[in-house]
């Protein structure tokens, strides 16, 4: 399985994925679901992948060829985020395809970043190629296995929060994940991006060893405990009357 996160915020964007895509009794294996792209002072960009391996490197591939080849409608000539996003949208559609289609080749993807003269946005794109993006209200967007780190994202985030609190908030709810479902692990990457700055200069990678990583853990689990035993006692509870009998 997968998990992938993105935040949006005045402050810029932030992404955080795992790396683990099969997790058996006996085979663990790991690829990179973050990639990057972009010409440094124009325009920059961030896919996060999850879905059928084939599928996603297809994607990733083309992505780079198409860059490479100087083709008309790339990465590097999209007038928009939007249109990065159908671009995306309709690479992922013919891969499919092209891999045989049907469910089992099926592939979601995040797409984020900035072009000069637009201000940063997030797309999450589906398998069918058609996509949404983030709002007032919900100001992330999550693909894979979302339903654990979902509630640290809405209780915290919020069209205000700096990027270093959204970067605690991506790595707090990708630990809930990787807790509660075992398909999903390390090495995890983490990159932000500053609006306006049009380089990803800020990246980080932590395998299952990293010390960050077992402190987060260790001090998020004890404030979690520390919290639960300050909760008002049930007794404190206002008392109702027991319903009549009839």
């Amino acid at each position: 399985m997968t998990y992938c996160v993105a935040t949006i915020s005045r402050a810029g964007l932030v992404f955080c994925s795992d790396s683990r895509t099969n997790a058996g009794v006996d085979q663990v294996s790991t690829y990179g679901k973050m990639h990057k792209f972009g010409i440094p002072g124009k325009r920059q960009f961030v896919v996060l992948s999850a879905g059928n391996l084939a599928t996603t490197q297809g994607v990733v591939s083309q992505m780079g060829k198409d860059i490479k080849a100087a083709a008309p409608v790339s990465l590097d000539t999209v007038a928009s985020m939007s249109e990065a996003a159908d671009y995306l949208g309709e690479l992922n559609c013919a891969q499919q395809e092209k891999t045989g289609g049907g469910h089992t080749y099926e592939a979601t993807f995040i797409i984020g970043g900035q072009i000069l003269g637009e201000s940063p946005h997030l797309y999450l794109v589906y398998a069918q190629g058609n996509h949404i993006t983030t709002s007032k209200d919900t100001p992330y967007l999550q693909i894979g296995e979302s339903k654990y780190g979902k509630p640290i994202l809405d209780r915290i985030l919020d069209h205000d929060t700096s990027l270093e609190t959204a970067a605690l908030c991506a790595l707090v709810s990708m630990d809930s994940t990787m807790r509660s479902n075992l398909s999903v692990g390390p090495p995890i990457e983490l990159q932000l991006y500053q609006a306006d700055s049009f380089v990803l200069d800020r990246y980080e990678r932590f395998d299952s060893e990293s010390p960050y990583l077992r402190a987060l853990k260790k001090q998020w689990s004890a404030g979690l405990l520390d919290a639960f035993s300050k909760l008002p006692p049930l007794s404190s509870a206002s008392p109702r009357p027991a319903p009549k009998k009839r």
